[in-house]
């Protein structure tokens, strides 16, 4: 069966996926024509980055499922026009680049690898940081990548507290959900990963109050989504004293504005949006995987639920 799958992503993922995509059609045996361009009513499948051409599903009529390539579905998940299945990107090399950056920023905090570095000035006066299984580490958010980041501190031995919207179980973490678990491990939690998706529910979850319930000098870790976090509360809990330090990767406006008070502050990490991204390799297998199954009539992978949004 031949099959048209449509490119609907903006011209820089064409280039990484041009080549990487069809050799994964071939090796699961599929005969694909990938185009950046199609009459609606002949394609298939739909790859979908953000910013791309397709904005209006509508007329792609016989499409079988939309696939991401983003992990975060937040910007199309609540496209009215969008009634074809909906798949969000969850990728091996995407999961390990997460677990390999929250790692090195939690332990970075961990050890006080900053202050060591500023106090190169002659003075011999050590401080020896705790073991990692006296600090609490709260991973917020234990889809796949908040779980498999939990599971990487516990192994390092770190006290690893999760938090969920629903219940979760991870061996050697602490599980906690709903609003009453959310203010537990807020309390508790001295390193605050937030890998939650992006809803209304989530939406500021990180807020003045929620701040303040933290224990002084407590570190906030956001490779998640910028929306997340109060941007105003999180500088004023710096400038208090009460938050230690916030390490940021994502942002509400992407790239951060040159002018915006996180590029200047003394007690924030800036990096651009680099803690995870989707390897066209691997993320290519998961896109030949869900057409091969939608094909031979078996579930497509990490299909999103419309009312949870993700």
């Amino acid at each position: 069966m031949s099959l048209t799958v449509l490119f609907s992503a903006p011209e820089a993922y064409w280039e990484r996926y041009r080549e990487t995509l069809p050799r994964a059609f071939a090796e699961a045996g599929l005969d694909v024509t990938l185009t950046r361009a199609a009459a609606p009513e002949t394609v298939d499948f739909i790859v979908f980055a953000p910013k791309g051409p397709v904005s209006d599903f509508g007329p792609y009529s016989n499409c079988r499922a939309v696939l991401s390539l983003w992990a975060g579905v937040e910007t199309i998940v609540g496209n009215a026009t969008l009634t074809q299945p909906l798949c969000r990107m969850v990728d091996s090399g995407l999961e390990e680049g997460m677990v390999e950056w929250v790692t090195g920023h939690v332990l970075r905090h961990h050890l006080g690898i900053d202050r060591q570095i500023l106090s190169q000035d002659g003075v011999w006066a050590p401080v020896v940081p705790p073991l990692a299984r006296d600090r609490r580490v709260a991973i917020l958010g234990l889809g796949a990548l908040g779980r498999a980041c939990a599971e990487a501190l516990a192994a390092l031995r770190f006290d690893v507290m999760g938090w969920s919207r629903t219940p979760r179980d991870v061996p050697g973490v602490a599980c906690q959900h709903g609003a009453a678990g959310l203010r537990a491990v807020l309390e508790a939690a001295e390193i605050v990963v937030l890998l939650l998706p992006l809803t209304p529910e989530t939406d500021t979850l990180i807020n003045a109050e929620r701040l303040d319930w933290l224990p002084d000098g407590a570190v906030l870790i956001n490779p998640g989504r910028g929306a997340l976090i109060d941007d105003d509360a999180v500088l004023a809990a710096l400038d208090a004293g009460r938050l230690g330090h916030a390490t940021l990767d994502v942002f509400r406006t992407e790239p951060l504005p040159p002018e915006h008070p996180f590029w200047a502050h003394p007690k924030v990490t800036v990096t651009p949006h680099i803690a995870s991204e989707t390897r066209p390799e691997s993320a290519a297998r998961v896109i030949a995987e869900n057409i091969r199954r939608s094909v031979a009539g078996a579930p497509l992978l990490f299909l999103v639920d419309r009312d949870q949004g993700y």
